[in-house]
């Protein structure tokens, strides 16, 4: 399993104006409930503002539910960021849908939602294609939410590595794991990912008391990417999660 680190500035090596500089966004949002039972995604907006990502990955966002009040929850925050939305739907849910999102800064140039093994909840991964700002280069970026057991959740990424086997791009995957590092989907994503290191504050749940790191953030090919740096927010009350924030090189 190869784990990519954060380097300074800096160190990076010269000719950096053939190279991309992005900023990365993990965030399980739990349907815009906070810890304090209050459902308010400006605060969630407040925050992705705050921090001025390229890319972001939202998992458990609702669309036009009951249990949020019949907000189009990707449509919201696409709107309170000024950031471009595509909603990736898992399943019909209380008159609305419940699924994933991405925002994007880059220029979205295709989307696709790639439908995953069925567990006990339907699944899928939302991927975009971006055109990268300065060389002009197309990246990858999916969100994932993978559920619920052990052995539905590794043969979702099963069918996600089959899936994105023909894209040789520079590819980013984030999200909501559901699984330890040492686990058997993790161990499996890491024969062909890179999985970037957050460093000694690496627990992602619960956002009050982290206990777990199952959230991540991989790359593919792992020479087309240099870590900058890697973060976990300090956010306890927005979700049940904590943001995960990385900034990336692209270009070889």
């Amino acid at each position: 399993m190869l784990v990519l680190s954060g380097c300074n500035a800096e160190d990076l090596p010269l000719g950096g104006e053939a190279r991309d500089t992005i900023r990365v966004l993990a965030y399980n949002i739990h349907h815009g409930e906070g810890m304090d039972s209050l459902v308010d995604l400006e605060r969630i907006g407040d925050l992705i503002r705050r921090v001025e990502p390229d890319l972001v990955a939202l998992q458990e966002v609702d669309s036009v539910t009951e249990r949020t009040g019949g907000v189009d929850q990707a449509v919201r925050l696409g709107d309170l960021t000024a950031l471009d939305v595509r909603f990736g739907r898992f399943m019909s849910y209380q008159g609305g849908a419940y699924g994933m999102a991405i925002l994007s800064r880059l220029p979205i140039l295709s989307a696709e939602n790639l439908r995953l093994p069925d567990g006990a909840e339907p699944r899928s991964a939302l991927s975009v294609t971006v055109e990268l700002p300065r060389t002009g280069e197309t990246l990858t970026f999916v969100g994932i939410h993978l559920y619920r057991t052990e052995d539905e959740r590794l043969a979702q990424a099963e069918s996600l590595e089959q899936r994105l086997a023909a894209r040789l791009g520079p590819t980013i995957l984030a999200g909501d794991f559901n699984s330890r590092p040492d686990s058997p989907v993790m161990d499996h994503l890491g024969r062909e990912w890179a999985i970037v290191d957050k460093g000694e504050d690496r627990y992602t749940y619960p956002s009050f008391a982290p206990a777990r790191e199952i959230d991540f953030v991989l790359l593919r090919p792992a020479g087309s990417f240099e870590v900058i740096a890697a973060e976990l927010l300090d956010e306890p009350v927005l979700s049940d999660h904590r943001p995960v924030l990385v900034d990336l090189v692209v270009g070889n």
